[in-house]
């Protein structure tokens, strides 16, 4: 059979061509000869099959289900390859669909990329569109970890064993959702390689992790949710979500870093990772341009790069029960518009933001008055309010030239974009393609702003919105200890320099130990620094504190934001570290509960020399490595190389330690 090789920076993904259609050969390090499978099972039943149809005798998951039947088979002569891409073409005969597949490879980073696109020639109902198959070589009794939550407490990590039997996961919100991550991690029990999975949508979705009893391989396809229906006419195509998949012999924290590395090809420069002051929880829906001017003078005092004024700005909105949809400027709020506030921040040296909804409508706005008709349909009132249906070509037009409109008419060059409900139509995919489309307008027209991705919280995180936008809100959580454990989940998925973390004075619910300033900081500085306390209500001290430790962090951001990550223990531990390691430089961050004492920090716990090679011009190229190096610790000018121990002078209960490298 004739098979092709994809390569990634440190992976292999073979492919070959069979009777029964596209096979998966080998996908982990790179071989010379890949092994034959030995089996005395039918192939037609066990085939590793990079797409699948239902009613064949495939015995694991199908990704593609028409009415009426359908069985694409490889088109002979179809296959094209060239270094790093792949094309091959299905065709069924009885119904003439047509499924070309993809897949996608890059030597800057180890993550495979697969997708189809489905043709068709006379009209078809597909009740499952999946983009992909994958057949993970984990073996019988594979671990499969996947982050999980709610409102408030998402990105809880999650592992289960899974000898036989599915595993699935997903969302009928039309929204990513909290309630669970697309995207999951496979390893054996007795081997380091793990591989993971993950899907490229922000609709409904999902995700099966198919296993049968004593296989090889576990089965995971996935795509928008398959209570979701798609109607073809003659000659139109659909394009499944773009699934991820990538393979690390470093356990479930290589592929971390390896997802890192790939996402951090989509970033763009770090004027769009700014440390940001929201003004939400100092002033709620009472926006006043004198008030906000004295909470920028202090923000400004503190180093704050953009000021964002949140809800509360636009026209009739004084609570949750009115005005979502009607964005003008209050003119109650602001009689001479926004040009006082906005020159205000700017003269602060600042750039100014703002906070929109845009695919929210309350039923007490003009815009509902007038256009009853766009909302998803049946009516449901939840927090107050509608989803207009983005799927509706007017309504996307609508919400175009709004913030055309916003954006052009403001100074504003910071835009935090929410999402605070779910869609009542679930599965509407129309509602998803429009809103990546209004955010590739963002990004073409209006390259200087930079987005916020938010949704009530982390209701809408995953690889496609982090192609589209430059950070995202992981939670609506901001106690410090409860985000340390969000962070933590976090960063096993998706990387630092998208993480928005604030610096608030909220209170934790759920781990309810002390922490002084310095801790909520330190938590924050993990990502992207953001600060949304009441700044009037801190006193002298406590400012000039915040102003050091704001300097501190936009010094060590360069290496949080490109750094490998490696985490020492965990948030629940009496003490922890999290280690950002670049070419030239580590940084610890560490956080311990009352009376935990010292923590010792081995550098190179795994003695392992790791890459952190990116596509992006905006992070540090080359290979960063503890194992053999020797590092000066800042401040102290002692050497370690081996491991270092946190002394807790910043604050008993967190610190921060730079070590600079000084050779080998």
């Amino acid at each position: 059979m004739t098979e092709w090789e994809l390569r990634t920076a440190r992976s292999a993904y073979v492919v070959r061509a069979s009777e029964f259609g596209l096979e998966l050969a080998h996908w982990g390090r790179p071989v010379r000869v890949v092994p034959p499978r030995g089996t005395f099972e039918t192939p037609a039943d066990i085939a590793p099959l990079e797409f699948a149809a239902a009613g064949v005798r495939h015995a694991q998951a199908a990704e593609l289900l028409v009415e009426g039947g359908a069985s694409p088979r490889l088109v002979p002569g179809s296959v094209a390859h060239t270094d790093g891409r792949l094309q091959a073409m299905l065709r069924d005969d009885e119904t003439g669909l047509e499924v070309d597949l993809h897949v996608r490879t890059s030597r800057r980073h180890d993550v495979v990329e697969r997708w189809a696109v489905l043709r068709a020639t006379r009209p078809l109902v597909l009740h499952r569109a999946f983009g992909a198959g994958w057949n993970v070589p984990v073996g019988p009794g594979a671990r499969v970890g996947t982050l999980v939550g709610a409102w408030s407490r998402e990105c809880t990590p999650a592992e289960v064993d899974l000898p036989a039997g599915r595993l699935s996961l997903g969302s009928r919100q039309g929204i990513t959702s909290h309630t669970y991550a697309p995207v999951v991690t496979l390893r054996s029990r007795d081997a380091d390689d793990a591989y993971g999975i993950a899907l490229a949508w922000s609709g409904s979705w999902r995700l099966a992790v198919d296993a049968v009893p004593f296989r090889e391989v576990v089965r995971v396809s996935g795509g928008i949710d398959d209570e979701t229906v798609i109607r073809l006419g003659p000659g139109e195509e659909f394009e499944t979500p773009h699934l991820l998949g990538v393979w690390s012999p470093d356990g479930p924290a290589g592929v971390a870093r390896a997802w890192h590395t790939y996402q951090r090809g989509l970033a763009r420069g770090p004027e769009h990772r700014p440390v940001v002051y929201n003004s939400w929880y100092a002033t709620t829906f009472d926006v006043r341009v004198e008030h906000q001017l004295a909470l920028a003078d202090v923000a400004a005092e503190l180093g704050v790069e953009v000021f964002v004024v949140d809800d509360g700005w636009f026209r009739g909105r004084t609570s949750d029960r009115a005005g979502l949809g009607d964005w003008f400027v209050d003119e109650e709020k602001f009689p001479d518009g926004l040009e006082a506030l906005t020159k205000g921040v700017l003269d602060r040296g600042m750039r100014f933001g703002l906070w929109v909804e845009p695919e929210a409508v309350n039923p007490d706005s003009d815009l509902y008055r007038a256009h009853p008709d766009w909302v998803h349909q049946p009516l449901l009132t939840l927090r107050n309010q509608y989803v207009l249906d983005l799927g509706r070509p007017e309504v996307e037009a609508w919400a175009a030239a709004m913030l055309r409109r916003l954006l052009t008419e403001h100074p504003v060059s910071y835009l935090k974009w929410d999402m605070n409900r779910a869609i009542t139509l679930g599965g509407s995919l129309r509602h998803t393609q429009a809103y990546y489309r209004l955010m590739r307008m963002l990004r073409a027209e209006f390259p200087h702003v930079t987005v916020e991705a938010c949704a009530g919280g982390g209701g809408r995180v995953d690889n496609a919105v982090l192609a589209l936008s430059d950070v995202v809100w992981p939670s609506d959580e901001t106690g410090p200890r409860d985000r340390l454990a969000i962070q933590h989940g976090f960063l096993s998925a998706y990387p630092p320099h998208v993480m928005s973390s604030w610096v608030t004075d909220e209170p934790d619910r759920l781990d309810t130990a002390p922490s002084s300033l310095e801790f909520r900081f330190v938590v924050a500085m993990a990502g992207v620094l953001g600060i949304g306390a009441d700044l009037l209500a801190w006193s002298p001290d406590v400012r000039g504190r915040a102003r050091g430790l704001v300097a501190l962090y936009r010094e060590i951001r360069p290496v949080v934001h490109a750094g490998e990550v490696t985490w020492h223990g965990a948030p629940g531990d009496p003490a922890c570290a999290v280690q950002y390691t670049t070419a030239d430089r580590i940084v610890l961050l560490a956080w311990a509960r009352p009376g935990a004492g010292s923590l010792r920090v081995p550098l190179a716990p795994t003695g392992r020399v790791a890459r952190s090679g990116t596509a992006s011009p905006a992070f540090r190229h080359g290979e960063s490595g503890v194992a053999g190096s020797r590092y000066r610790v800042r401040g102290s000018g002692e050497f370690v190389d081996a491991e270092v121990e946190i002394p807790f002078r910043l604050a008993p209960d967190c610190d921060v330690v730079v070590l600079d490298r000084v050779g080998e």
